[in-house]
């Protein structure tokens, strides 16, 4: 059984620790790539085989990349704080602007900007927490940061093919995730044939670290059945 987590925008392992403890699996890479149909194809041909796949934010665009890329190879797919729909009116401009800011600032002042939103307000206050995120974007350079943009700007549009996954999927997302929030998920469950869908109390759109215990425990269960 081949397990592949995908983290999402300037993530990397630190947001799948807790799912790491519990369950056997590869982090995938997506550090040199500017397109999620990219991301996707390179996932699929560095991890051969069947394949159980988590993706979180824009990590699980590449998961339903792949699922519609290969769909005789994903057997399970968990999709966590993410959304469907290709690029929405004025979304370019907002991103334009974001990598400009960290090429102008830094990726410290883009990490005190861009985090705390994404996080449910009363774990902000978690130290532990806030310094883990931002030594994650600290080690991503505005470059990197760039791609991952570009890629989100020219997302596929997955609601398009949403309804041809047929294999089992687990949609995860976190109450007070003001980024992806629970309605959109809520829409995915329509368009999903074989899926169901929890949501996770007192977490924002980092749901997978600010619950982990929850959110691994869920992801063990499903993807090691």
């Amino acid at each position: 059984m081949n397990v592949l987590l995908i983290p999402g925008l300037l993530c990397d392992s630190f947001v799948w620790e807790p799912v790491l403890a519990q369950l056997d699996a590869a982090v995938a890479d997506l550090s040199t790539q500017d397109s999620i149909t990219e991301m996707a194809q390179d996932c699929l041909d560095a991890h051969p085989g069947k394949l159980r796949v988590a993706g979180h934010s824009m990590g699980a665009r590449v998961a339903m990349e792949m699922a519609h890329l290969a769909p005789e190879r994903i057997e399970r797919l968990a999709l966590l704080d993410t959304g469907i729909h290709p690029l929405k009116e004025g979304e370019t401009a907002k991103r334009d602007e974001i990598v400009q800011f960290a090429y102008d600032n830094g990726m410290e002042a883009l990490a005190v900007r861009w985090l705390p939103p994404m996080v449910h307000e009363p774990n902000q206050q978690n130290e532990a927490l806030m310094r883990g995120l931002t030594d994650m974007v600290l080690r991503k350079d505005a470059d990197l940061h760039a791609r991952q943009i570009k890629a989100l700007v020219n997302r596929p549009d997955a609601a398009s093919y949403l309804s041809a996954i047929t294999c089992p999927t687990l949609l995860v997302v976190g109450r007070q995730d003001q980024w992806s929030p629970v309605a959109q998920h809520e829409e995915m469950l329509t368009l999903l044939p074989n899926a169901r869908l929890e949501v996770i109390e007192n977490a924002g759109h980092f749901a997978p670290v600010e619950q982990p215990d929850e959110v691994a425990e869920l992801l063990a269960g499903f993807l090691g059945a």
